[in-house]
């Protein structure tokens, strides 16, 4: 499994040249892998939608996820902030129907109090605990997976050493937040999963995506440490890392 029979230089460029738009990760097709969270959220997402008249799925990335939804709610609305995305979620979903905003960029979300049944988010920027509370209809409900605490820590300490800093995705604060806003979580799980990578061009391509994992990277910045990380790689076997994941539900009071 894997390339790191490659050499370095070669695996190095073909990841650097790599597009990295969307939120598409099917260039580490056999090159990394990422373990799912158990509750199976697309599937989740789907059964909920099916049962509700309106619904707001925030962050909708190019609408991967949500077109999974084998059926969809009469009144259906997206946001996403980022163009080349928004595009894409038109593209997919506006043949069925769905209404892709982007909000405004005081974060309000374009829509008015109490319209929604439902309000969903995979992997959200940030979760607007306010905004989500104002646009649920009393009785209403916001389902969401996070990202969670030290994600692939184990990578971002391999270029940077160790996060001093307390890590603000915590489920707990999650909670804390939903409630602040007058909401009442009634689900809340976590998941750690193993997220493993096969070779170093995994490696530069998914820092090169997910950006916040090594602040400022670049292939220049970091050759020495790629350097040797792929060396460890051919001695050792693959890297692996962790992610964490969680699951919230929170309801909004009401009939």
């Amino acid at each position: 499994m894997g390339r790191h029979h490659d050499d370095f230089e070669t695996l190095v460029e073909e990841a650097r040249r790599a597009p990295v738009d969307g939120w598409d990760f099917s260039w580490l097709e056999g090159r990394a892998t990422e373990e799912r969270p158990p509750w199976g959220y697309a599937r989740l997402l789907g059964r909920r939608l099916a049962t509700v008249h309106s619904a707001l799925d925030l962050d909708t990335g190019g609408g991967e996820v949500l077109d999974e939804a084998p059926v969809l709610p009469p009144l259906m609305a997206v946001t996403e902030s980022w163009p080349p995305n928004a595009a894409l979620a038109a593209a997919r979903l506006g043949p069925r129907g769905v209404v892709v905003t982007v909000p405004g960029d005081d974060g309000r979300l374009p829509f008015p109090d109490g319209v929604f049944d439902l309000v969903s988010a995979r992997h959200p920027v940030r979760t607007d605990w306010p905004q989500i509370a104002r646009v649920l209809r009393p009785g209403g409900a916001f389902l969401a997976q996070e990202v969670g605490p030290r994600s692939v820590a184990e990578l971002g300490e391999y270029f940077l050493g160790p996060w001093p800093k307390p890590d603000p995705r915590e489920p707990e604060a999650a909670r804390a937040a939903a409630e602040a806003a007058g909401l009442r979580v009634v689900d809340l799980r976590t998941a750690t999963l193993r997220t493993v990578f096969h070779d170093i061009g995994a490696v530069v391509w998914f820092l090169r995506k997910v950006v916040w994992i090594v602040p400022g990277f670049t292939v220049e910045r970091h050759l020495a440490t790629l350097r040797r990380l792929h060396q460890q790689i051919r001695e050792q076997g693959p890297f692996t890392a962790h992610t964490t994941r969680f699951l919230i539900e929170a309801r909004k009071p009401g009939p």
